[in-house]
């Protein structure tokens, strides 16, 4: 969102529009939300987060299930010695957890995920 609001909200607003559910991961609100008051925050940044998440249907809890699922993620890339990031992990086992699409731009690390439906936006 930092390097492409501009895009990153219009495709939200299509998404909206065709009457998709919009929902995050827990762990994707605190980085949003670290994110805006970090080191690189802007005041411009902390309004294109406000605005992502009045987009929002649902921020979903870190649950159990959440739980599990980035544990194996994280022992089946760890095993295959191609490791990603722990946030990253954690999203990944939390979309998969929820049966959701998770749209990131980071496609080098969630394509090491097998199983997780990815979609970038940019």
């Amino acid at each position: 969102m930092r390097e492409h609001p501009e895009s990153v909200v219009n495709r939200l607003q299509q998404a909206v529009e065709q009457h998709c559910s919009i929902v995050i991961s827990a762990i994707t609100y605190s980085e949003l939300r670290f994110g805006a008051i970090g080191k690189r925050a802007s005041p411009k940044h902390n309004q294109i987060v406000d605005e992502f998440i009045e987009r929002l249907d649902f921020i979903f809890p870190w649950d159990r299930h959440a739980v599990d699922y980035s544990a194996q993620i994280k022992k089946e890339l760890s095993d295959a010695g191609t490791p990603i990031g722990n946030n990253d992990t954690s999203i990944a086992g939390h979309a998969l957890s929820v049966s959701a699409i998770l749209v990131t731009h980071n496609l080098r690390e969630f394509r090491r995920v097998g199983g997780l439906n990815i979609e970038e936006w940019i």
